[in-house]
Parts: C-alpha cells; structure tokens; sequence
C-alpha cells in the first residue's frame, strides 16, 4: 500500500500524503503573457518563458553552450476530447523532489499551456477543504488513547513493535490511530526516509504556477467523502492495509517508493497501475480483501472522479484536472472510463 501517495491527498499533519500550501524556493513566477502554439493540444496557448535564477546543474553533464540544465519531470499527462470539449488530465504524485519542478520550467509546456487555457483547475479535494482535513483525519483516524493493539491480533501488533523499535514517539503516535490510519503512519516513516518533500507534491506546484486571471480552483470530491474511503473499510480490511505495509523491510518499502517515483516521471499510467498491481498481489495477505480495498480506496473514487470531471466540462472551457496518478491507468481507471463515455484519450 506504499502507492497511496499516488492515490489520496488527505492524510495527519505528520503524514507524507498532505501537500502543502506554500510556496518553495525558487517557484516559478507568474506569466506575463501567452502565445498560441497551432497544431498542439485542444484549447492550447503557451506562456512564455517565465524569468527564474538559471537552475543548477544536477546532472554532471555539459554542453558547449554550459551545463546541462534540470528538465522537468514528464508526468502522466492526457488529453481527453470529444467534440469541443476537453479535459487535461495530470496525474500527481503528492510528495517528491525540488528536482522534480526546475524553477525556470516546473513543468512541461504542453502542460503549462494547458494550465493557462484551463478557467477551471479541478483537484482531488479543494485547498479549503486540504487547510483543515488535518483535523479531519485525526477526528476520524485517532483515539484519545493508545487504542491500536485492541484492533490488532497480538502477532501484527508485535510486529509493528519491533518495526517501530528505537522510535518510541512514533510508536505512540500510531498506538493512539485506528488501522487505516496507523498504515499511512507507517508509510509515512520510509517515505520520509526516502527524502520525500510534501511541499513538492504535484498538487502545490500546480497551485503556485495557476494564475490564470478569474480561474478557480476546486476539488472532485469533499473531504468527508475522500475520508469516507478509509472509515468505511470494515476493521479485517483496515488490518490487512496495515499488514500490507509491515511485509517488507524499511529499506524494501524505501525502494519501493523510490520506483513508483520514477515510473510517475516517465508519465506512463498504465505502466504504473501495472506496477502497483503486482506489488498488491506481492504484499497481499488476502486477496479477497486486498481487492476490497482497491474498489473502495480507488476504483469506486475513480468512477466519481470521472463523472465530475465530464459535468464540470463545457464546449471551449477547458477544464485541468490532477488527481493521484493511480486513479489514471487500468481497465477501470479514469482514462478508461472517459473512454467508456465518448472522449478520445491520448498521451500528450
């Protein structure tokens, strides 16, 4: 389950998952203007070049012209058409690197000329609604007293003991959470390791380069019903989430997450959702309920994500969408499903 920060946005104030609304160092500034680019992408005008300190050569390599400069990471990114309307399609990784968004181009033009001719920026949840779910999840997710080891068979309980050992505040963190929350605590603790920055999640950097004058920012879906997908879960499918991410070593799920970082860079969704197919049916305990758990913390949202995307939609209002970047690919991903409802879907 070390993939969900490439599926949910809402997690504790401690947690990897939670992208935050500040500015980092260096963002990009603001366009001055755009120029059209004919035969690109439905809709498209591209902005010029936006002024930022040169970047710095992180790739040990040289040109005749001087180093090499850092390019932007290609991301999952689609266009979905049909008729005059279309819809932008990013998928997001909600942690990441500052390599990942050069301050001089965050992200690739095609990408930013979509977010420029976009009025609408659609998120998985809106950045009134990320300000408190904080508090949200902890008034869901934890107790006001150690509690997790009443949910837990002894054998689980001791093992996330041992895999806690020499971080006694963070054992008593997680002991204070119900399973769903503690396994998202766990991730929390290798993804940390792995030198993930929540300030560089996809869903910030969009937001500090989103200036489209008049343009409004929203969320597919409410923080209650984003929450829901986890205090649904019955307590067998909160324990195998948890069980889920106690299989493997530290440096295993480090790994890991690390790999899905670099699949997200190359942008394929389908390559991605069949990596994280096959790293679920490694981990699972139970397949019966580790495929209950896809169907309520993914599949069900992204029948939902794509519904809203399509009523948002209107002939020559493009609408930019990004969401989890494992809500995209697959038989029942977003792409297949606007698929299902007319739309051409194409990689751009």
């Amino acid at each position: 389950m070390a993939a969900i920060l490439a599926v949910v946005c809402v997690a504790p104030r401690s947690a990897f998952a939670v992208t935050g609304a500040r500015s980092p160092p260096g963002a990009a500034v603001p366009p001055t203007s755009a120029t059209s680019l004919p035969g690109s992408l439905p809709g498209l005008s591209l902005p010029l070049a936006r002024p930022a300190p040169p970047d710095v050569d992180r790739s040990d390599g040289t040109t005749a012209s001087g180093p090499v400069q850092a390019q932007p990471a290609h991301m999952p990114f689609y266009v979905a058409t049909k008729g005059q309307v279309t819809i932008y399609v990013l998928g997001t990784l909600h942690v990441g690197y500052a390599d990942d968004y050069p301050a001089s181009q965050p992200f690739r033009k095609l990408i930013l000329g979509a977010l420029d001719a976009s009025p609408t920026l659609a998120l998985e949840i809106s950045p009134d609604d990320l300000l408190v779910s904080a508090d949200e999840v902890s008034k869901y997710g934890a107790c006001r007293g150690p509690c997790l080891s009443r949910y837990l068979p002894d054998a689980l309980w001791k093992k996330l003991e041992t895999r806690m050992h020499g971080n006694p505040a963070m054992l008593d963190d997680i002991s204070r959470s119900r399973p769903w929350l503690a396994s998202m605590l766990v991730e929390t603790v290798d993804t940390l390791k792995a030198g993930f920055q929540t300030e560089f999640g996809t869903e910030t950097q969009l937001q500090n380069v989103y200036l489209r004058p008049r343009g409004r920012v929203i969320g597919l879906e409410t923080l209650n019903e984003q929450i829901s997908a986890f205090t649904r879960l019955t307590q067998a499918q909160q324990r195998e989430m948890l069980a889920q991410d106690l299989v493997q070593t530290p440096a295993e799920n480090v790994a890991d997450v690390k790999e899905l970082h670099r699949l997200w860079r190359i942008g394929d969704a389908d390559a991605l959702k069949a990596w994280d197919d096959a790293k679920t049916e490694k981990l699972a305990r139970s397949r019966r309920l580790a495929t209950q758990i896809d169907n309520r913390v993914v599949v069900d949202r992204n029948y939902r994500f794509a519904a809203r995307m399509v009523a948002m939609a209107a002939p020559n209002k493009p609408v930019f969408v990004a969401i989890g970047a494992l809500h995209l690919g697959g038989n029942r991903g977003v792409l297949a499903l606007l698929r299902k409802r007319g739309f051409m879907v194409d990689p751009a």
